[in-house]
C-alpha cells in the first residue's frame, strides 16, 4: 500500500487557500404599528395630492358640456380627444412648442456651461477680486426678479434683440444657483488632481473639460432639469419680449386662448397637458441623476 506525502516539494509554490466567502441574509423587513401608521399617513398624503392632478389630467378628457356639471364626476361619460385636436390645430399649437423647446433647450445648454466655468474659477482659483464677485452674485437672488426686469429690458432693446427668441435666451443664461451649485462641489474635489493634470501637460481648458466637468456631472444634470423646467414655465419675460405671435412660447400662447368673455375650457385643459409632457418626461428619465454624486470618483486612495 502506498501512501502519498501532503508535505510539499522543496521548492513548491504554496496554492493560497481560497477565500473564504460569507453571505449574509437581508434583514428582514419587519412591520410594527408605528411604521404601519406612518405608511398609511405617508399614502394618504400621496392620494390627497394626487387626486387633483388625475382630476386634471381626466377633465381633459371631457367634452365641454360635462365640465361643470353638477354633480362633479372624476371620469367622463362620454370620452373625447377633441380637446387636444383643437389645441394642436387651431392655434398653430406646433410652432408655440418649437419655440419654447428652441428656447428652453438652448438656454439650458448654455446655463450648464457658463455655470460650471464660473464655479469652477470661483473653487479654484485664488484672487481677492474673485470672492468679490461671487459675493456680487449672490447678492442678486436677494432682489424679485421683478426688479431687475426693466433695466434688462433697456438692455435686451438695445441690443436689438426685442422680439426675438434670443431676447429671452441670452438674459437667462447666467444663474446664481447655478453657479453656486458648482462652486461647492468643485471645492470638494481635491486640488492634487489638477495639480497631476499639470504635471502630465494638460492645459486649464483640458483640466475643466476633461477632469472637472465630467466629475461634475450629476450637478449637471441637476441644474440642467432645474434650468429647463424654469426655461419652459417662464411666462412673464417672453410676454414682455415677444410681440410677433409665430415667436410665442408656449405658457404665452395658453394665455392667448383664454378670452375675455369666452374660455374653451375643454382647449385650455388638453393644451396644458400638452405643455407638460416634456417635463414629467425628462423628469423620469433623469431622475435617477439627481444629486447622485460620487465625490470620489477618479480618484485613488
Amino acid at each position: 500500500m502506498t501512501v502519498q506525502s501532503t508535505t510539499p516539494a522543496p521548492g513548491a509554490v504554496t496554492p493560497a487557500p481560497a477565500a473564504i466567502v460569507t453571505r449574509t441574509k437581508p434583514p428582514k423587513l419587519t412591520w410594527t404599528s408605528g411604521s404601519i401608521g406612518i405608511s398609511l399617513v405617508v399614502w394618504g398624503l400621496a392620494l390627497l395630492y394626487a387626486l387633483p392632478i388625475v382630476w386634471f389630467l381626466l377633465s381633459s378628457f371631457k367634452p365641454g358640456s360635462e365640465l361643470f356639471r353638477y354633480p362633479l364626476t372624476m371620469f367622463p361619460d362620454n370620452w373625447t380627444v377633441s380637446g387636444y385636436t383643437t389645441a394642436w390645430t387651431r392655434f398653430n399649437f406646433a410652432r408655440y412648442f418649437t419655440n419654447t423647446a428652441t428656447a428652453a433647450v438652448v438656454t439650458t445648454l448654455f446655463t450648464v456651461i457658463v455655470s460650471a466655468a464660473t464655479g469652477y474659477a470661483f473653487a479654484k482659483y485664488k484672487a481677492w477680486w474673485l470672492k468679490v464677485f461671487f459675493v456680487c452674485i449672490l447678492a442678486t437672488t436677494m432682489l424679485p426678479t421683478e426688479v431687475i426686469m426693466p433695466s434688462t429690458f433697456v438692455v435686451i432693446r438695445d441690443l436689438g434683440l426685442y422680439d426675438t427668441l434670443a431676447g429671452i435666451i441670452v438674459p437667462s443664461i447666467m444663474t446664481a444657483t447655478g453657479t453656486f451649485m458648482f462652486r461647492q462641489y468643485f471645492k470638494t474635489v481635491p486640488d492634487e488632481l489638477m495639480e497631476a493634470a499639470r504635471i502630465d501637460g494638460a492645459s486649464e481648458l483640458r483640466i475643466f473639460a476633461s477632469i472637472m466637468l465630467p466629475l461634475a456631472r450629476p450637478i449637471a444634470i441637476t441644474l440642467a432639469i432645474f434650468s429647463f423646467h424654469w426655461r419652459w414655465n417662464d411666462y412673464i419675460w417672453p410676454l414682455l419680449v415677444l410681440k410677433d405671435q409665430k415667436l410665442y412660447t408656449l405658457q404665452v400662447a395658453l394665455r392667448s386662448i383664454v378670452g375675455a368673455d369666452n374660455i374653451d375650457w375643454s382647449v385650455l385643459l388638453s393644451a396644458s397637458v400638452i405643455s407638460l409632457v416634456p417635463m414629467v418626461v425628462i423628469f423620469l428619465v433623469f431622475q435617477r441623476y439627481i444629486m447622485n454624486a460620487d465625490m470620489n470618483a477618479g480618484l485613488k486612495d
